[in-house]
């Protein structure tokens, strides 16, 4: 008898509209067929309304919206119920692939960068300085029932118009991202960046982007009215990609290793983060993070729910170690809305930020200004290693392939079979498949899956 062919699949569970049966939630993750002779290769994370994978041939494959539903529509492609390859120039062959609420950032196998989306997320050329007061001009896409912040703005750190910042309801997404083909560029734009340099790594936040190169080297663009930028100023607008100094010798900081105890150092005092390189990078809806060679975690943007881990609610301006975290290896970040998520190289998880639907999975819903570590009993005798963030839930795969998701699930993209949201990590079900990847969408979430034939 002949062994069984193994192969990957994806399997999602929450809300696409155009993918959902009736329009109403999946609950537990189902299998996503690819249509020809392809077969999956890895999940994408982010997408408001639609969601991204990648093939075994190195297609960008797009799916879930629907045409009532605006700019995320035109942003996936049109690809409806069955998923179809988004049409990049030149047939690049695509290795990452990351969305923000409206707009698309993937890299090729050559480390070229590729966007389209909301026009004021793909570069010009222009620079926009900083703002001087005012508000949002548009708000962010979200969910149906979303509390969508707006902001003042100011040059000054800390400042109380930093802080008083109100709440106003946004509008359904068909209603409050109404097609503008003014403001969409649904044509991939090739991003020039510098003679040379190679992206390795995308990420993506609501108006945002990071790039990664081979090298450790971090650029950005888009809106950085909250620091996401880390430009160490309120720019409001980079239209073109800079690069983002997040190691550097810093002459009023003290100099740190990671061979200190936790909770040694000071909260709040500036220290020049160990490592040469950065590793990984990571957009929330207004806020970032990265790694570096050393395991440090740095943050930076907007920090009214204590995102940025730093044991304020101050917005942070430039990359800023999270001081509490220094003595432990930090290996994964991720990031969501309003929270954030990191793992370290011993398989424990911290999370920091807004908890309004549980999204920490700490057991309660309390914010948390400095990382916590997460102490529920399902996660006791596990290791995770990769971690996910959608706008307000979690996801994260331990060492040995166990899915396990917490948070908001009005729209069931936690998986575990109903629409009750969870304050602490919970299994998901996979029976028959090894679980290899996770990616959180707004109101989805994608895994994938070694499966036998």
């Amino acid at each position: 008898m002949s062994e069984e062919e193994i192969v990957m699949r994806v399997y999602m569970c929450g809300y696409l509209p155009g993918a959902s049966p009736h329009r109403s939630p999946i609950l537990s993750p189902l299998a996503v067929r690819l249509p020809d002779k392809d077969s999956w290769r890895n999940v994408c994370s982010g997408g408001c309304g639609f969601a991204m994978a990648i093939s075994d041939l190195g297609k960008l494959i797009t799916w879930g919206s629907t045409d009532d539903m605006g700019q995320s529509y035109v942003t996936s492609g049109k690809h409806g119920e069955t998923p179809r390859p988004f049409p990049l120039p030149n047939e690049a062959s695509v290795v990452k692939a990351v969305a923000g609420w409206a707009h698309c950032v993937s890299v090729t196998d050559c480390g070229q960068v590729y966007t389209w989306g909301w026009k004021e997320c793909v570069p010009t050329g222009k620079f926009i300085g900083e703002s001087s007061g005012g508000e949002l001009e548009k708000r962010e896409q979200g969910s149906p029932d979303a509390q969508v912040p707006i902001s003042g703005f100011d040059t000054r750190r800390g400042e109380e118009s930093t802080k008083r910042r109100r709440t106003s309801s946004a509008k359904h997404l068909a209603e409050g991202s109404a097609s503008d083909d003014e403001s969409l560029s649904a044509v991939p734009y090739l991003v020039t960046i510098k003679p040379g340099v190679r992206i390795a790594s995308v990420a993506a936040g609501g108006r945002h982007t990071l790039v990664l190169s081979d090298i450790g080297q971090v650029w950005g663009w888009g809106y950085g009215g909250e620091g996401q930028l880390g430009l160490g100023s309120r720019v409001r607008m980079v239209s073109s990609p800079h690069p983002i100094p997040c190691i550097e010798p810093c002459t009023s900081s003290t100099e740190i290793s990671l061979a200190v105890p936790r909770g040694s150092v000071t909260e709040g005092e500036a220290y020049k983060a160990p490592g040469s390189y950065v590793k990984s990078i990571a957009c929330g809806g207004r806020h970032s993070a990265v790694i570096t060679d050393a395991g440090a975690l740095l943050t930076f943007g907007w920090g009214l729910y204590g995102q940025c881990g730093q044991g304020s609610t101050d917005d942070e301006l430039s990359p800023t170690c999270v001081s509490s975290l220094l003595g432990i290896r930090i290996e994964g970040v991720a990031a969501g809305l309003w929270h954030s998520v990191c793992i370290s190289d011993g398989g424990d998880v911290y999370a920091f930020g807004g908890n309004q639907f549980g999204q920490l999975g700490t057991g309660d819903d309390q914010a948390e200004i400095l990382p916590k570590l997460l102490e529920a009993p399902s996660m006791e005798t596990n290791n995770a290693k990769i971690v996910s963030c959608g706008a307000r839930h979690s996801a994260l795969i331990t060492d040995d392939g166990k899915v396990f998701c917490w948070g908001w699930n009005k729209y069931g993209q936690l998986g575990l079979g109903d629409a009750i949201d969870r304050n602490i990590p919970s299994q998901v079900s996979m029976d028959g498949c090894h679980p290899k990847n996770v990616a959180c969408g707004w109101w989805h979430t994608l895994v994938l899956a070694e499966s036998p034939t």
